[in-house]
């Protein structure tokens, strides 16, 4: 059966909802591996495990990868690479809650870095969402002084790598197989973590298997299912519009840290968490009083 546009993004939004359920838990897996296991060489099994199972279960869909195929899997591995090493070490020093709502706030910057590229000015609700998250980073990472502490900046720079990654993916994935952009950003990860893990750490010898769980579940679950149902599933909607429904893992990351680590959540980082949701929430929406209505020539929302 064939379908129509609509229905597409309708199953493509579906998917993407089980990729924040998905990434929300990846932060408590995450934080509970980083107690036995260095920030490098995690990711390099979460990859690593990503990559096989790409490979094993779609390799008739990959297919024989041109130059041009690598080249363009390169820059949005290299991307991605960069994004989760940001998180990954932002996590050694923050907690899996506080982060997930961090990063939610690529959801703000994703507008702006359209507006970098493409030239298009963000609409008023972009600006009026960003003011918002700004308090809201305050009351979630400010706590005592003006100094914003190691982990809350690195989860706020790995936001702002996810959103180039957003839109990287967007970019390519109009011109190319999405199963081989999936594989090669998921090996270009891998290569880049293992080689920096062999310069800049020691190699882990003993790993108990509650560690190697949390590696399968973060290789397997978090890694190549959830990048293979966002590339998919960006072809068939804006990048705004996925940021939007990815951006519900910082919910769930919440939840999931407060139930399976016990972590503690203050009344200025829940004020601070509602904010960053409200911001994500305004940008999303039509704003009739600002004239901000959604415009149907632009292939990402928040944007004029």
């Amino acid at each position: 059966m064939r379908l129509n546009d609509s229905k597409k993004q309708y199953l493509a939004d579906i998917s993407l909802v089980v990729f924040a359920i998905l990434q929300g838990a990846a932060f408590v897996a995450g934080k509970d591996a980083l107690d036995s296991i260095t920030p490098m060489f995690l990711l390099a099994f979460r990859f690593g495990i990503a990559a096989l199972f790409l490979y094993g279960f779609l390799f008739k869909w990959i297919g024989k990868l041109t130059k041009e195929d690598i080249v363009k899997g390169v820059i949005v591995g290299t991307v991605l690479f960069f994004a989760f090493t940001a998180q990954t070490y932002g996590l050694l020093f923050t907690t899996a809650s506080k982060q997930g709502f961090l990063l939610a706030t690529y959801v703000v910057m994703v507008p702006f870095l359209y507006w970098l590229v493409h030239r298009k000015r963000p609409q008023l609700k972009v600006f009026v969402g960003s003011v918002i998250t700004i308090i809201a980073i305050y009351l979630i990472s400010l706590q005592g002084s003006l100094s914003l502490e190691l982990g809350d900046a690195l989860s706020l720079l790995s936001a702002f790598l996810f959103g180039a990654h957003i839109l990287s993916i967007e970019y390519f994935t109009k011109h190319m197989n999405v199963f081989k952009l999936a594989f090669i950003q998921i090996m270009v990860a891998f290569v880049w973590s293992l080689l920096t893990a062999f310069i800049t750490e020691p190699i882990p010898v003993i790993m108990s298997g509650r560690v190697w769980y949390s590696l399968l579940f973060l290789g397997i679950f978090s890694t190549f299912v959830c990048f293979t149902i966002q590339t998919v599933a960006q072809k068939y909607t804006s990048s705004t519009h996925a940021s939007i429904i990815m951006s519900m893992e910082s919910v769930f990351a919440a939840i999931l840290g407060v139930m399976l680590l016990g972590e503690s959540m203050t009344i200025n980082i829940i004020i601070g968490c509602c904010l960053i949701f409200v911001a994500v929430l305004f940008i999303e929406l039509d704003i009739k009083p600002f004239g901000i209505g959604k415009s149907e020539d632009a292939s990402i929302k928040g944007v004029d």
